[in-house]
C-alpha cells in the first residue's frame, strides 16, 4: 500500500470516529444510526462498515479512544519526573490536571453512556476504569511511593494513599456533574479552591511537615 492510500485510510477512519463520537453522544447507542454517522463523516455507509464491521465495533473503539485521550491530556501515560519539589505543590498540580480534563460536558456525557450501557457492554465499564481512574491511581501510587521514600509523606500504603487522594479531589465533583449535568461542572475558581482543600485535607493525614 503506498504512503498516499494510507494515509487516505487513516482520515477517512478518523473522520468516522470523530462523526461516530458526536452522534454516539448526542442519541446514544441504541438512538445511533449507521447512515447518521456516514452522513456526518461525509462517507459511504459501505466505507463506515469497510472500517467498523458492526455498530458495536464503532461505538467501543469511540469510547476507547476518548478514554485513551482524556488520559493522554492529563499525562498519565507518561511517567512524572519526581525531585523534591514540594509534594504540596505536585498534588496541586495533579488535581487541577485532573479536574480540568475529566470535569467537561463531553466525557461526562461519555460516563454517562457508558453506565447506561455496561449490561450489554461490560468491558466498556472496565475499559473506562482502567483508562480513568485506576490510571490516576497509578500515577499517583508512584508519586506517594516517592515522598514517603525522601520524607515529605507518611504512607505506607502507598496504593492506598493514591487512592485516598483520588476520590477526596474526583468524589464529589465528578458526581454532581453526573447528576446535574452542566450546571454541576465547577469553574475554574471554584476547581482550584476544591483542589487546594484536597490537598489540605491529604496532608493532614498523610504529610510530615507542617
Amino acid at each position: 500500500m503506498s504512503n498516499g492510500a494510507a494515509t487516505r485510510i487513516r482520515r477517512s477512519r478518523e473522520k468516522i470516529l470523530a462523526a461516530a463520537e458526536i452522534v454516539f453522544l448526542r442519541h446514544g447507542f441504541l438512538g445511533t444510526n449507521m447512515d447518521v454517522v456516514a452522513h456526518k463523516a461525509n462517507v459511504s455507509k459501505q466505507t463506515v462498515y469497510a472500517h467498523f464491521k458492526s455498530k458495536e465495533a464503532l461505538f467501543i473503539e469511540v469510547v476507547e479512544a476518548m478514554t485513551g485521550g482524556a488520559a493522554q491530556d492529563i499525562g498519565e501515560d507518561v511517567e512524572d519526573v519526581l525531585d523534591d519539589r514540594p509534594v504540596h505543590d505536585f498534588l496541586i498540580e495533579v488535581a487541577i490536571d485532573q479536574l480540568t480534563v475529566v470535569l467537561t460536558p463531553r466525557l461526562m456525557q461519555l460516563r454517562r453512556m457508558v453506565i447506561g450501557e455496561v449490561g450489554r457492554f461490560p468491558a466498556l465499564g472496565r475499559s473506562l476504569y482502567v483508562n480513568g481512574p485506576m490510571r490516576s491511581i497509578n500515577r499517583l501510587t508512584r508519586a506517594c511511593a516517592h515522598y514517603t521514600k525522601n520524607g515529605q509523606l507518611d504512607a505506607p500504603d502507598p496504593a492506598a494513599a493514591a487512592t485516598q487522594f483520588n476520590w477526596i479531589v474526583m468524589g464529589a465533583p465528578t458526581n454532581a456533574a453526573m447528576l446535574l449535568g452542566d450546571d454541576g461542572i465547577p469553574g475554574p475558581e471554584q476547581l482550584r479552591s476544591h483542589a487546594q482543600e484536597a490537598v489540605r485535607i491529604f496532608l493532614r493525614a498523610y504529610g510530615t511537615r507542617p
